[in-house]
């Protein structure tokens, strides 16, 4: 009887934990519903990439437009269009980026480098800009991080792909004087299109991000 006891016991804690095991397919679903009610709490108005261009690549902020892109599954909002020039096909320079980065899934701030009053680790923000080197060819751009934030946070060289897509749209000069600003953009990012941490967990992240070159 006790035997029989024993068997039963143990085949409920196999069965509790198989219960509690999470497909990659269920994380998804997690990721989609996450960025749907993030979506929803920020009365965020998502438009299509044929409006998006209907309307001269730009984003009705008053409105709270992002487009959501097919091809990456980025939503993004462009807040300030930059000054300069574009980054052209067979061009290669280093950006200067400040972000602030949120968990969507945990709905937290995770790191952040564009508010001098912050500090990670210590170390004071406003020192830790994260410098981009980055090339485009044709329509595709590669880039890596040499120094800064998110260098320091994640331990890798690799630029979440989602941070590159604005790059398309988006001049990446350097201002030249007080009425000059530089490009800011605002970002949904899905796992697929994050840094290794994202993917790895499933994990979408929202993005506050600003470029210019670095000279």
């Amino acid at each position: 009887m006790k035997k029989i006891l024993f068997i039963m016991i143990a085949m409920a804690a196999v069965l509790s934990s198989c219960n509690d095991y999470e497909t990659y397919g269920d994380k998804k679903e997690k990721e989609r519903n996450a960025i749907a009610k993030f979506i929803s709490d920020r009365s965020i108005v998502v438009i299509s990439e044929d409006q998006f261009n209907q309307q001269g690549f730009t984003t009705d902020t008053v409105k709270n437009q992002y487009v959501k892109l097919d091809k990456s599954g980025v939503y993004m909002q462009i807040v300030r269009p930059g000054c300069g020039t574009q980054l052209q096909d067979g061009e290669s320079t280093r950006l200067v980026a400040r972000f602030a980065e949120y968990n969507i899934l945990e709905d937290t701030t995770t790191i952040c480098n564009n508010d001098p009053r912050l500090s990670y680790s210590g170390i004071s923000v406003v020192t830790l800009p994260d410098i981009i080197s980055v090339s485009r060819s044709g329509s595709s751009f590669t880039a890596s991080f040499e120094s800064g934030l998110m260098y320091k946070a994640y331990s890798s060289a690799s630029v979440p792909s989602g941070w590159l897509v604005p790059l398309t749209y988006v001049k990446v000069g350097r201002p030249q004087s007080l009425t000059d600003e530089c490009a800011k953009v605002r970002l949904i990012v899905p796992h697929s299109q994050g840094h290794a941490t994202a993917s790895s967990y499933v994990t979408p992240y929202y993005y506050e991000l600003t470029f210019q070159r670095e000279s």
